[in-house]
């Protein structure tokens, strides 16, 4: 009987002890199941998460801008940009005739880096803002791996073609982008070369609505090359005028309205190059630096047309200066632009 007793007790000794170790087995499981992963696993984790870019600093500004931050109208700058009678609004990418750089919509690069442009004026707190054509693509709301597609595609028929059949089969491209994308584009854009314009110009936001276009207009057609139209800056951010000869006196020049002072201005412009070169676009972009443009857009564009430098041509026997200067406005600006105010609709 007492063997019997050792040997029932024996038993349910054991039984115990296998249930314990079972609730603790199962205990265990449960604890690795809630576990947090090795640390080899978060460490690949947040090495993914920081190869993404974090947003630019300049495509952040570029993002904050409003329409209030300008006195003209941004849409009517658009348009004066957007000229799909000639070569300026192309769906496909195609080559910069002179630096063979893809273009696209309304010239837009398809392939700048992002440049450093240092504020050289001490007193112009605005940044000059230059991010490259993948950020203000992003930027504009367009996928990145469609740019990286064009740009491929441009490659190969860059590779293939001469300059001469490149130049002839541009309106003959599919489209690669489609006319909301390309205004997009054109929108941010017009959006950089206004931010841009304030870094030229330190008296930008006491301008009129039409000398802020104006502004605007030359640093989207010129980018950096403003850089070297060194007098024109100069007089653009003096603080200084000469009124009739006589001694200097303090007057911004932005908020007077001095006829001499602004005439040297444009002169300033008028001799230039690019102004003989793109002769049509330059007087109007020339004449909207008049303090009086909005009262009469044509009479301001047609004085700086009658003082305008022409270009230099090669005369032919029997041919009169008359039938030259008519062949010299062959383009004009169609009746919206011109009918148009700088001023922001309200």
């Amino acid at each position: 009987m007492r063997t019997h007793l050792h040997r029932l007790s024996t038993t349910i000794f054991f039984i115990a002890i296998s249930l314990v170790a079972g609730a603790q087995t199962s205990s265990l499981t449960g604890l690795e199941a809630h576990q947090p992963p090795p640390s080899s696993v978060v460490t690949s984790a947040v090495q993914v998460s920081l190869t993404r870019p974090a947003p630019d600093p300049a495509v952040q500004e570029l993002l904050s801008f409003r329409d209030s931050d300008v006195k003209f109208d941004l849409e009517h700058l658009m348009d004066t940009l957007r000229d799909k009678r000639h070569e300026g609004w192309v769906l496909a990418a195609y080559p910069d005739p002179k630096t063979g750089s893809p273009l696209i919509g309304a010239g837009f690069t398809l392939n700048l880096p992002a440049r450093a442009h240092p504020q050289r004026d001490l007193l112009n707190p605005h940044p000059f803002l230059e991010p490259s054509s993948a950020e203000l693509w992003q930027a504009a709301g367009l996928d990145p791996d469609r740019l990286d597609k064009i740009l491929a595609r441009y490659a190969v028929r860059k590779s293939a073609w001469s300059k001469k059949r490149f130049r002839k089969e541009i309106r003959n491209l599919p489209a690669e982008i489609s006319d909301d994308d390309a205004t997009q584009l054109l929108r941010v854009s017009a959006i950089q070369a206004i931010f841009n314009a304030k870094a030229y110009c330190r008296n930008f936001d006491r301008l009129t609505a039409s000398q802020q276009m104006a502004m605007s207009h030359l640093v989207y057609q010129m980018g950096v090359n403003l850089e070297q139209f060194s007098t024109f800056l100069a007089l653009m951010n003096r603080d200084l005028i000469n009124r009739d000869n006589g001694p200097l006196s303090p007057v911004e020049p932005s908020v007077g309205t001095d006829p001499n002072y602004w005439k040297n201005v444009q002169l300033s412009l008028m001799q230039s190059q690019w102004a003989r070169l793109y002769r049509t676009r330059a007087t109007a972009v020339i004449a909207m630096l008049d303090p009086q443009y909005t009262d009469n857009p044509s009479t301001a564009e047609h004085r700086i047309g009658a003082v305008f430098r022409p270009a230099v041509v090669h005369r032919r026997a029997g041919r009169s200066s008359a039938s030259l200067h008519a062949a010299s406005y062959t383009r004009r600006h169609s009746a919206r632009s011109r009918k148009g105010s700088c001023t922001r609709k309200n």
